[in-house]
Order: structure tokens, then sequence, then C-alpha cells
């Protein structure tokens, strides 16, 4: 396995995740921030303290039986380095909560590309919602096909 630092890509190995029990309790958040930087936005947020840091240099880490799955941490995250996971959207479906910073603004109902974290496309993501933040960001609930509720984490060109 190669160093994300190398690669520019994380693997699910590389932080933690919730358990299968807790993914099937409802949206949670997946936090994929492992890097030693000043930053504390996550933590100060969540009205939950599901999420803390040691120092407000070290990684934050998540106590996923506190985690509701609201999404501030999503959106307050400078990084976009923090999703939530539905894994119980639909029999067949998840979903991804995320932060999304380009242009065209996508729109509930169309249909993207879904990415995984090498920018490759793997299949295809519905928008369930879309939330315009602030001028430039939107945060974005895609559906996608369960088994990929852990790799997908973008969205590339519009289908239809």
């Amino acid at each position: 396995m190669k160093n994300y630092e190398e690669t520019g890509v994380l693997t699910s190995d590389q932080f933690k995740l919730p358990t299968k029990a807790r993914f099937e309790r409802g949206p949670v958040a997946v936090i994929e921030c492992v890097q030693r930087i000043p930053c504390d936005p996550c933590a100060y947020v969540c009205r939950f303290g599901a999420i803390e840091k040691r120092s407000i240099i070290d990684p934050p880490e998540i106590e996923y039986d506190k985690c509701t799955g609201c999404g501030e941490c999503v959106s307050e995250c400078p990084g976009l380095a923090i999703f939530i996971v539905n894994s119980n959207y639909k029999e067949d479906e998840a979903t991804i909560t995320m932060e999304y910073e380009f242009l065209p603004t996508p729109k509930k109902g169309e249909v993207y590309q879904a990415l995984d974290r090498e920018g490759k496309a793997v299949g295809e993501a519905r928008i369930v919602a879309a939330k315009m933040k602030g001028k430039q960001t939107f945060k974005v609930t895609i559906a996608v096909k369960k088994p990929f509720a852990m790799t997908v984490r973008n969205i590339g060109k519009r289908l239809r």
C-alpha cells in the first residue's frame, strides 16, 4: 500500500470507519482527515460532542455512537474531508452528503458520474438535494448504489 502523501489518495484503511451496526442505524459522518494541520471547525460545530481533537493540529476523532449524521460538520470542513453516509436510504441505494465547489450547480434529479477517491467514474449518482452554502459552495446529497457508499466521494460530468 502506498502512502497517501505519495499518491494523493486515501484508502479506507487509513481512517476510522463506523461499525456495520452504526451504519445500519442511519446517517453518520465519515471523517477522511488524516493530516496534522491547524484546523478545528468540525469539532467546534458538533453540538453532540461526537468530534474531538486532542490538539489543534491532530486529526479529528469521532465517537460514532454520539454522531447523529446531522451534517453540520460537512459544511464547516474547509478540507472537504467529511461525508455523511446513509446506507439506509433505500433498499438498493445509499446517500452521500458532501461539499461541492464546482460549476455548473447540480440540481435535484440530475444524474452525474459517480467518482471514487481517484476521480475515476464508478457508476451513476443522482442528486437528491443541493443546497447553497455561501456564494460558491454547495452541500450536495447524492444517491448511489449501496455497494458504492464508501467508494464514491465526488461527482463528475452530468449524464442527464
